[in-house]
C-alpha cells in the first residue's frame, strides 16, 4: 500500500463538521475532567480507600493511582493505537469514552475500605486502569478524527480548540468539586458527597457517546481501508509506524518535550509549590483556577497564528519565551509576593498553551493516514509519561536538594532549548505543508 493516501469523497457539510467538532471537544473535556478529578479529590479518596494512621501514607497510596495511570498509558497506546487503523477512528473514540467514563463512575460508586476491606483500593486502581486505557488514545484519535473530517485551511485553529478543551475539563472538575463542598457540611462531603463529582461524569459521557455514534467515519480512513482490502494487504500499522516513521516520532517527542513538562507543572505542581512557599491554600487554588480559566485563550490564538504564518513560528516564539521566563517564574514562587507568583503562573500557562495547537498538529499529522493513529498515540504518550508525568517528582527532588524551585526552572529551560532546536532545524515537514499548499494555490490563482 502507498505511503500516503488521498482523501476520498467531498468535504463534509458544515453541520456534519460541527457535530464532529463537538464530539471531539466533549471527549477531551470528559478525559481531562475524569483524570484531574482524582487528583483534586485525592485527600478524600485516600481516607476512604487507603486508610492509615498516617495521613501522609494515605495520600501517597492514593497518588499511586496517578502514577499507575500514567505509567500504563504507553502500554495502552501500543495496544489500542493500531485499532485506530484496523477498526476505525470512530470505533476507537466510542471505546475511549466508554472506558474512561466507566472508570470514573466506578470510583463514584465503589464501596469503601470500611465496607469491603482490601478489595476497595484494588478496585480503585482497576478503575484508574480503565481511565488510563481510554485516555491513552483519546486525545490524538479525536484530533485525527477532527483533522481528517475538516479537509480545510484551519487545521491549527481546530487543534487550538482541542487544546482549549483540555483546560475546560480540569476547570469543570474543580468547580463541580467546589460547589459540592460548599453545598454540604464537611463531614457529609468527606463521608459521601465526594462521590457526586465522579457521578457527574455520567451525563457528560452519555451526551458525548450519542454525538459520536451519529457522525460518519473519516474519508481518509475509508479510502485507505478500501485500498488495503482491494489489494489484499495485511495491515500492520504499529510495526510499520515504528519501522518507517521512528524518526518522525522522535522529532514529535522532542518538539513537544518542553510543553509536556510545562503542562504537568501547571496541573500537578504549582499549587504544591505555592503552598510549600508559605502562600495560603486558597490563594494557590485560586491561581490554579485562573490558569484553567485563561488557558483556552492562548491555545486558540496559537492555532490562529499557526494557520496564517506556519506552525514553526509560534513554536519558536513560545519556546523562546519559555527559555527566558521559566527561571523567573519559579523564582517568583519563592519570592513571598502572592500577586507576583499568581501573575507568573498565569503567564507561564499562556506560553504553554500558545504552543499547544501546532504541537497537536505535529503529533498527528506528521504521519500518513494508514499509520496515523498508532504513531500519534505512541509518540504523544511516550512524551507524556517520560517527560510530563515525571516533572512533579523531579521538581520535588530538586527542591529538596537545593531548597529552591529555581533549580527545576533551569531543568525545564534546558528541555525547552531542545524543543526550540527541533522547531528550527528538524520540524516535521508535514506540519507546515498545509500552509505551503495554500500559498501555492493563492499564487496560481
Amino acid at each position: 500500500m502507498a505511503a500516503s493516501t488521498s482523501i476520498a469523497g467531498g468535504r463534509p457539510s458544515a453541520s456534519a463538521r460541527a457535530k464532529v467538532l463537538t464530539g471531539a471537544l466533549l471527549g477531551n473535556i470528559v478525559e481531562y475532567y475524569d483524570f484531574s478529578l482524582y487528583g483534586t479529590l485525592a485527600v478524600f479518596i485516600a481516607h476512604q480507600f487507603f486508610p492509615s494512621d498516617n495521613p501522609t501514607t494515605e495520600l501517597l497510596s492514593a497518588y499511586a493511582g496517578v502514577v499507575l495511570a500514567y505509567a500504563l498509558r504507553p502500554v495502552a497506546a501500543v495496544a489500542l493505537g493500531p485499532l485506530v487503523e484496523l477498526k476505525g477512528r470512530k470505533w476507537v473514540l466510542l471505546l475511549t469514552i466508554v472506558a474512561m467514563s466507566l472508570g470514573t463512575i466506578g470510583i463514584g460508586v465503589l464501596p469503601t475500605y470500611a465496607v469491603i476491606g482490601i478489595a476497595a483500593p484494588v478496585l480503585v486502581l482497576a478503575c484508574r486502569v480503565l481511565q488510563a486505557v481510554g485516555a491513552a488514545v483519546e486525545y490524538t484519535t479525536a484530533a485525527t478524527f477532527l483533522f481528517e473530517h475538516e479537509q480545510g485551511g484551519r487545521r491549527n485553529l481546530l487543534a487550538g480548540l482541542s487544546v482549549a478543551s483540555t483546560s475546560v475539563g480540569p476547570l469543570l472538575a474543580t468547580l463541580v468539586a467546589f460547589v459540592t463542598i460548599q453545598s454540604m457540611t464537611e463531614d457529609d462531603f468527606s463521608g459521601w458527597g465526594w462521590r457526586i463529582p465522579f457521578l457527574v461524569a455520567l451525563p457528560l459521557a452519555l451526551i458525548t457517546l450519542w454525538i459520536r455514534k451519529h457522525v460518519d467515519e473519516t474519508p481518509e480512513f475509508k479510502a485507505f481501508k478500501a485500498q488495503a482490502e482491494a489489494e489484499h494487504v495485511k495491515q500492520t500499522p504499529f510495526r510499520t509506524a515504528v519501522r518507517l516513521y521512528w524518526r518522525e516520532m522522535l522529532k514529535a517527542i522532542g518538539l513537544g518535550a518542553g510543553q509536556r513538562v510545562g503542562s504537568f507543572v501547571i496541573q500537578a505542581y504549582f499549587v504544591t509549590a505555592m503552598v510549600n512557599a508559605g502562600f495560603a491554600a486558597s490563594s494557590a487554588l485560586l491561581a490554579s483556577l485562573l490558569t484553567y480559566a485563561i488557558g483556552p485563550i492562548p491555545a486558540i490564538l496559537g492555532g490562529w497564528v499557526a494557520d496564517r504564518v506556519g506552525a514553526r513560528y509560534p513554536l519558536i516564539i513560545g519556546y523562546g519565551l519559555f527559555t527566558v521566563a521559566t527561571v523567573p517564574t519559579f523564582a517568583a514562587l519563592g519570592g513571598g509576593d502572592v500577586a507576583l507568583a499568581t501573575i507568573a503562573v498565569i503567564a507561564f500557562t499562556f506560553i504553554n498553551n500558545f504552543v499547544g495547537a501546532p504541537l497537536t498538529t505535529a503529533y498527528v499529522m506528521s504521519f500518513p493516514a494508514e499509520v496515523r493513529g498508532s504513531a500519534a498515540a505512541l509518540n504523544y504518550n511516550i512524551g507524556t509519561t517520560l517527560l510530563g508525568s515525571t516533572a512533579g517528582l523531579i521538581a520535588s527532588g530538586l527542591k529538596g536538594a537545593t531548597g529552591s524551585d529555581v533549580a527545576f526552572g533551569w531543568y525545564m529551560t534546558a528541555i525547552c532549548v531542545v524543543s526550540i532546536l527541533v522547531a528550527i532545524f528538524a520540524m516535521p515537514k508535514a506540519v507546515d505543508e498545509q500552509l505551503t499548499a495554500r500559498r501555492a494555490a493563492a499564487v496560481r490563482a
